[in-house]
């Protein structure tokens, strides 16, 4: 029997198991996903143990995402990103990934969206590097908004022909934008403040509604919200009020997820299954 699991701290609230353990029901794989919550200066004797004790592959969430970078072979999406959250041990040296990026994508693309044109995607955090470099790599152009000016500009930098912003220019920036990403817990419930995912660690407090006015909404654009406690926040509501396309958080953490198992298993994730185990937790 395989093991995989999920380290962070805390872990309690982690969907992860009900996904990953749908999707080993559906295809018959003698697997088993559970949780780890190590102290936060734990990780490396974590790591070493999980190696050790034969565990095959680790997710890797809040607060824990960084300092994995350094314990792990990353590639090279996950080096640029800054962050590892998928870890295979099956090599002969652990190697790190990033699929908050591809998480990002497949969603969009699952609602038949275009990774072409512009993108805005609030928030410079750790959501926010992974959706502007997954988005920047697929052809789009990127602007990040961001509340701190100088952590969108640094990140632009970073990224392949993005643009940073001042929060305040989000109204402007959307107006000729094809898709939009809140990238920022801008939105979320304060008591439904889980750390699984990329919703909820931006440096945006929780305490506002919306990181986009409304009347900057408009028909032609996709949005994807990260955040998905509640799956409709009021984002979601204006841009669907407002005739765009709507793609709630859940989206981006079921494909995130798809992404760690596949490269796991090397096998086609049952998508419909884990989604629908996903959807019942929500």
């Amino acid at each position: 029997m395989d093991v995989y699991g999920l380290v962070g701290n805390p872990v309690g609230h982690s969907l992860s198991p009900p996904m990953h353990e749908a999707a080993y029901d559906r295809l018959g794989v003698d697997a088993r996903y559970v949780t780890f919550e190590p102290a936060e200066d734990d990780l490396a004797r974590a790591f070493e143990g999980a190696d050790a004790l034969g565990v095959a592959g680790l997710n890797v969430t809040i607060p824990f995402k960084q300092c994995a970078l350094e314990l792990v072979e990353p590639d090279d999406l996950a080096a640029r990103i800054g962050a590892v959250n998928t870890v295979d041990f099956t090599g002969a040296a652990p190697t790190g990934h990033n699929t908050d990026a591809v998480g990002a994508t497949r969603a969009l693309t699952h609602h038949d969206i275009p990774l072409e044109g512009q993108a805005v995607v609030v928030g410079a955090g750790g959501a926010g590097r992974a959706v502007a470099f997954g988005l920047a790599d697929a052809g789009m152009d990127v602007a990040i908004a961001n509340r701190t000016v100088s952590r969108a500009r640094e990140l632009a930098a970073e990224v392949p022909g993005a643009t940073g912003h001042p929060l305040g220019a989000v109204a402007n920036l959307v107006t000729d934008a094809d898709v939009l990403v809140n990238c920022t817990s801008v939105g979320m419930h304060e008591e439904d403040d889980r750390t699984e995912g990329t919703g909820a660690h931006d440096e945006d407090d929780a305490d506002e509604e919306t990181p986009v006015p409304a009347d900057a909404l408009h028909a032609d654009l996709a949005v994807l919200d990260a955040v998905y406690t509640p799956l409709e926040t009021r984002l979601l509501a204006d841009a669907r009020r407002a005739g765009a396309t709507t793609i709630d958080g859940g989206w981006m953490l079921l494909y995130q997820g798809v992404a760690a198992f596949e490269r796991w298993t090397g096998l086609e994730a049952p998508v419909a299954a884990m989604n629908e185990a996903l959807r019942a937790r929500l």
